[in-house]
C-alpha cells in the first residue's frame, strides 16, 4: 500500500453544520443538564465554527433586540 493510498482511506468529509444540534446542545447547557466541557464537544461537532465563521465572513451583526 503506498503513502497515497493510505492518505486517500483516511481523509473525512467534514459535515455540514447542524443547527438543530447546535440549538439542542445550547438548549442542554441552559437547563443545566450538561458539562462545559460535553456542550463545547457537541458544539464543535456540531459545525459551531463553521457557522460563526460564516457569519463573519458574510458582515452578519447582531440585532439589539
Amino acid at each position: 500500500m503506498t503513502v497515497g493510498s493510505l492518505l486517500a482511506m483516511s481523509t473525512f468529509d467534514v459535515p455540514a453544520p447542524d443547527l438543530t444540534k447546535l440549538i439542542a446542545a445550547w438548549d442542554e447547557w441552559e437547563r443545566g443538564e450538561e458539562t462545559p466541557g460535553k456542550v463545547l464537544s457537541k458544539l464543535k461537532t456540531a459545525g459551531l465554527h463553521t457557522v460563526l465563521q460564516q457569519l463573519a465572513d458574510t458582515g452578519w451583526t447582531p440585532s439589539q433586540g
